[in-house]
């Protein structure tokens, strides 16, 4: 009874500590600081040249810092110091790979930054083989002065390409809730970053809670969870315009919304009919279909890849476990069966992984699996770990963790190596949601 009445609760108890620690309203926008944790062994070599100015080019970003630091926060390559560079060269002919050879390197990047006509700048970047001199890449491309940080996340994304065969996440953003301390004025916001924590936007900022931000697969839309009319409901907001519309707000439950991989369905959780059940709404006719309908609690609905089918989390067999139905309804299965407590999952990109949240020892930890439930793996060792979901590329998870008592998100490789922290000077950070990958 305990474990049915903690699971009904947890969207209440989320939105409850969401109040706990709050942000005064006259707090600055704060960027989240990333620090990258663990080792970065087998790290490959990267040497990022600061990119030449060319005819009076003065830009305002340092487009080498963030490419290195991108390249760095990935895990996969370690960024030469700047201070260790004996050259900086911004063109091929300028380049002695001998050089660059000696300083234990295995890739060069170099560039150039010039005035564009009509206003703006053009960026050309080479990519180069240090031990063979050929060049793995290169491309030219406009920016405004405010763009500047997306064109070099994009070079960056590129680069990673060229150097790993995966697409890279770099020009990506995150979704993500803050609160603060204690304040007759509290606030909770809805803010949206890019991957780096750069460029803070809030989306929504309340005096009750916030909760699920998860976006449209064109990465133009969140829906999420507001309590501020001292009741949840579900709201889609255009990230461009700041249009927003509220889908859901019937009595009782309304909660972890969904979108469908074609954007045209949203799942979610309601107890407008007794029990919360999952539901699909048609979001150009706003027509629900009931998917389940069991006196347990079926909450946390998550789409696979394909749009075929939803997983979601269940105490119908006296425990939190993983099942899975039919986009179109049916009997559900379920999918996990080891250990007591599983919760909150979500596929991979290409559907072969699940990643969730599971209960060792009393301590909450994020695990990877494959689709079927099977082949655990841990991921992460804190205490309260949760709100798991997949970098777009499936090649790292992000959730919500807790560093010195206080909520921070966390980035763990999937295939090991250099993680990453990311915080506020003061606050809370919580439930994070990566976009899609830029087009």
């Amino acid at each position: 009874m305990m474990q049915r009445l903690r699971l009904a609760l947890a969207p209440v108890l989320a939105c409850i500590l969401a109040c706990v620690f709050v942000l005064a309203s006259a707090q600055v926008q704060a960027k989240l600081t990333i620090e990258v944790t663990g080792g970065v062994e087998g790290a490959q070599p990267v040497a990022v040249v600061p990119f030449g100015d060319i005819d009076g080019a003065r830009p305002t970003v340092d487009l080498a810092k963030v490419i290195s630091d991108d390249l760095a926060r990935s895990g996969r390559f370690r960024s030469m110091p700047r201070s260790e560079m004996l050259s900086l060269p911004h063109r091929q002919d300028e380049v002695d790979f001998r050089e660059w050879q000696l300083l234990g390197m295995n890739t060069l990047v170099i560039g150039e930054v010039s005035p564009a006509e009509g206003g703006g700048y053009s960026l050309r970047w080479s990519l180069f083989d240090v031990f063979t001199g050929n060049k793995l890449a290169s491309d030219s491309l406009r920016s405004t002065e405010r763009g500047l940080r997306n064109a070099a996340h994009r070079i960056s994304d590129q680069i990673y390409l060229a150097l790993t065969g995966e697409r890279g996440v770099f020009a990506t953003r995150l979704a993500y809730v803050t609160s603060g301390s204690r304040s007759a004025d509290a606030r909770v916001t809805l803010r949206v970053s890019d991957s780096d924590g750069f460029n803070p936007q809030t989306i929504v900022d309340s005096a009750e809670p916030i909760m699920s931000p998860a976006w449209s697969p064109d990465g133009q839309r969140l829906a999420y969870v507001s309590f501020e009319k001292r009741k949840p409901a579900i709201f889609i907001q255009e990230l461009t315009t700041g249009r927003r519309e509220r889908v859901a707000s019937y009595d009782g439950i309304n909660g972890s919304p969904a979108f469908s991989p074609d954007g045209r369905k949203l799942a979610m959780t309601l107890s407008k009919d007794g029990s919360p059940d999952i539901y699909v709404m048609d979001l150009a006719s706003k027509q629900l279909t009931r998917l389940t309908d069991h006196f347990a609690i079926d909450t946390e609905p998550a789409w696979s890849p394909d749009g075929s089918h939803i997983i979601f989390t269940s105490d119908r067999g006296g425990r939190p476990q993983i099942y899975r139905v039919a986009a179109s309804g049916g009997s559900a299965q379920r999918v996990t069966f080891e250990g007591d407590y599983n919760a909150a999952a979500s596929y991979s990109p290409d559907g072969r992984s699940m990643v969730m949240v599971t209960r060792i020892g009393g301590q909450f930890r994020v695990v990877v699996t494959d689709a079927n439930g099977g082949s655990r793996r841990l991921l992460s060792n804190g205490a309260l770990d949760e709100s798991p979901s997949f970098a777009p590329n499936g090649s790292m998870v992000i959730y919500a963790s807790q560093n010195n008592g206080r909520g921070v998100l966390s980035v763990t490789p999937i295939a090991g190596g250099a993680g990453q922290r990311l915080s506020q000077e003061s606050g809370e950070v919580r439930e994070p949601s990566w976009s899609p990958l830029a087009p």
